[in-house]
């Protein structure tokens, strides 16, 4: 009907186009209806009927119970598949699951050979002789820039495995099941999907003809292969083939049943998009009913709305979920996380993750010295030195001693004692909407929190400070004048101590500030508030917990961007990559107080493994250039956005520096009115469409840029050309600027 109907629209078309050729308008239907003719005539009619039966709610296919009864019937008339019985003691059942811990942090097909000796060691460790993959699994092998495919809500891949997997040897025969003749074969043996392949054809009844694909054989296994030769059930079909020769997989091989062809010939997909896994899993029902006459056994999975309902139960309420839709994430590789359906996602908003989601050689090294060796620090080990003398020549002089935690939370608990001690002082002097952790004395100090919902406000030895915000606050424009009078009204308090008889402990604040915006303080600002925290016999304190370890790019710690050295520096999450690690670096005279009889001893902080972490992490920082990347890629990034910012309104500033920068959306340019719903809207459009963003400032109104860092040119070059998408969507209620901003 749907055809029938564009038909007649091309008709209409060609006859107006005679009968009133100047009439443009009369066309103006015609090339879109042709676009769509042509993408229906590409939909093979049998896959229509099933998606729509799908729709209804029926069997995608109406021969699946058929073919399902049949098999239960017959299944001790089966010949086996391989000469092992698959159902006996010498086999188990691999997991390839995006979640698969077997794999560890394997993804990329690419690397074939890593995935080889994964799958060989955990069949050793099983002693099993066979491994079998499962059916309708959810895999991340196909979710490269290679395989996607562009679809309505962004990039596709197909993840969802529609047959079942045997790995044995290469050279392993494989023999026909059942009785049938070769539909169709192919030596693709540089095609990744499969290899060289053979279906044959089963015409079981009038009413029940199904076919079998054998995939990553060897070529040998097409000699003497003709379309429509019997083979009979028992016969030896082919050979499972040696790597590359079978598409350069670990050798195995792939079974799939299909009910229908779908006009495909041998060229049938072995794997699904996860939007159409009821489809194609009623298309492709599960091989297992010809080797044992029941459904396979699928991996234990529990559901999305369980989970939650679960959380709910058990977990806080205030814990808070990202997004509307909230994502079940099993892995990450780099600058992308993956949810359990294998849909990738590239993340822009994780820089807990400094070096990328679970790289390789961080795992690896936590992973070495964990098998060795974790204990406390009464011990001596030369793990925590050599971090400590690595993290310590990152920092200029005079920061030379380094304290180890287990958070950016507990690095700032740290640095508060530290400065309370030293100064014998108990006043604290922190930024408006600055946040420092989720201790009871960071929470004191974060105003984000305090001055937040459900917080109380400053306590009487906190002295909060306006946030230097130089595009919507106090004063504007990022020069030397704007920093001086944000400066004055650290003088100001600093004197209201005075006449008190107080001095400051310390001054407190993100050298770049984040939840309040990716603010970056202008220029100058902090020498004045240093030179006069120092003057009044207080330490300065330079929270980097989201801003250090080559973020900013142009330098290794934000606050050397500002001309100053703080007295104590924090770091958390980056510096672990994810792992529980935090330091302190100080000054030798700070230190020296801090020693004060009290012992310091921290169960977990500084324990091998950590430090095995950690030391690992700064040489990828150096080692892969990730701190260069971070410049010209952060530098790139922020001329684009700045672009799309001269085109659409709603974008009121586009700041911060390397990889950690800002977009602030308004109602009004002018009046700068936060546009928190709009703001809202991109970031959970933007995560449809496969891209990770979050918002923050204390009026949510502002996007988040701060990627792991091996964030690259392709990634930034996505994220641009998305977000220019979305902003021309009417759900953005953006207008497209007309003249220069």
């Amino acid at each position: 009907m749907i055809v029938a109907r564009l038909l007649i629209s091309v008709v209409c078309s060609a006859q107006n186009m005679v009968a009133n050729p100047e009439n443009v308008y009369l066309q103006i239907s015609d090339r879109p209806a042709w676009d769509l003719l042509e993408k229906l005539h590409r939909i093979a009619p049998m896959l229509a009927h099933c998606t729509i039966r799908e729709a209804c709610g029926w069997p995608p296919h109406p021969h699946a119970e058929l073919f399902v009864n049949w098999a239960k019937t017959n299944v001790h008339q089966f010949a086996p598949l391989v000469e092992i019985d698959l159902q006996g003691p010498d086999t188990t059942w691999l997991d390839c699951s995006v979640g698969s811990a077997d794999l560890g942090n394997y993804v990329d097909i690419a690397d074939a050979q890593r995935l080889h000796r994964r799958i060989v060691e955990t069949m050793e460790a099983a002693q099993a002789k066979v491994g079998i993959g499962r059916y309708n699994e959810a895999r991340p092998f196909y979710t490269t820039n290679a395989f996607a495919v562009e679809g309505n809500q962004g990039p596709e891949w197909r993840s969802i495995h529609i047959g079942l997997d045997v790995f044995m040897p290469a050279g392993t025969p494989v023999f026909a099941p059942w009785d049938g003749v070769v539909h169709s074969f192919q030596d693709n043996a540089a095609d990744r999907d499969y290899g060289p392949t053979i279906i044959l054809q089963h015409n079981v009844s009038p009413e029940l003809t199904f076919y079998t694909l054998y995939g990553h054989l060897s070529r040998t296994s097409l000699e003497g292969l003709y379309l429509g030769k019997p083979i009979a059930k028992g016969e030896r079909l082919c050979w499972m083939g040696p790597m590359p020769e079978n598409g350069n997989w670990s050798p195995h091989l792939h079974f799939q049943v299909m009910l229908d062809m779908l006009d495909l010939a041998g060229d049938f997909p072995g794997v699904a998009f996860p939007d159409k896994r009821a489809v194609w899993t009623g298309i492709c029902p599960d091989p297992w009913y010809l080797i044992a006459g029941r459904i396979s056994p699928s991996a234990p999975t529990i559901a999305v709305d369980e989970i939650m309902a679960k959380r709910s139960k058990l977990l806080s309420p205030n814990l808070s979920i990202s997004y509307t839709q909230p994502l079940y994430i099993q892995r990450g590789v780099g600058a992308y996380l993956y949810d359990h359906t294998g849909r990738r996602y590239l993340d822009t908003v994780n820089n807990v993750a400094h070096v990328g989601h679970e790289h390789p050689r961080v795992v690896g090294a936590g992973q070495r010295q964990m098998a060795v060796l974790n204990t406390n620090t009464r011990y001596v080990h030369h793990q925590i030195t050599q971090f400590a003398e690595a993290l310590l020549a990152t920092a200029p002089e005079p920061l030379e001693v380094a304290f180890f935690v287990n958070s950016g939370s507990e690095a700032n608990e740290l640095a508060l004692r530290l400065a309370k001690t030293y100064t014998n002082q108990q006043d604290i002097i922190a930024l408006q909407v600055g946040y420092h952790g989720n201790t009871n004395a960071c929470v004191e100090i974060s105003s984000y929190k305090f001055d937040g919902p459900g917080g109380k406000g400053a306590s009487p030895r906190v002295h909060v400070v306006p946030l230097p915000d130089t595009y919507r606050g106090l004063y504007r424009g990022n020069t030397p004048e704007s920093a001086q009078r944000y400066a004055q009204y650290v003088n100001e308090i600093l004197e209201h101590l005075h006449i008190q008889g107080r001095r400051p402990a310390a001054f407190v604040a993100e050298t770049i500030v984040s939840c309040g915006g990716q603010i970056p303080l202008p220029p100058g600002y902090l020498q004045q508030v240093y030179a006069s925290v120092r003057a009044a016999g207080g330490l300065c304190i330079a929270d980097e917990v989201q801003t250090g370890c080559g973020r900013p790019g142009e330098c290794f710690w934000a606050f050397e961007a500002q001309g100053v050295v703080p007295d104590i520096v924090t770091i958390g999450k980056p510096i672990g990559n994810g792992h529980p690690l935090g330091a302190v670096l100080c000054t030798r005279a700070v230190a020296d107080a801090f020693a004060n009889g009290m012992e310091y001893f921290n169960t977990f902080g500084g324990n091998p493994v950590s430090c095995a972490i950690g030391m690992e992490v700064l040489k990828v920082i150096k080692e892969e250039g990730l701190q260069e990347n971070a410049l010209a890629v952060g530098n790139s990034l922020k001329q684009g956005l700045a672009d799309l910012a001269q085109r659409f309104p709603q974008i009121g500033d586009v700041r911060g520096s390397g990889l950690f920068l800002g977009i602030e959306l308004v109602h009004d340019p002018i009046a700068k009115q936060p546009a928190a719903s709009i703001a809202d809207y991109i970031a959970n459009r933007m995560r449809a469409l496969g891209i990770l963003m979050s918002t923050d400032g204390p009026d949510h109104n502002v996007l988040k840029i701060k990627p792991p860092m091996v964030f690259g040119k392709i990634q930034a070059d996505f994220l641009l050309g998305t977000l220019e998408r979305v902003l021309k969507e009417d759900g953005a209620v953006f207008k497209v600027r007309t003249t220069p901003k």
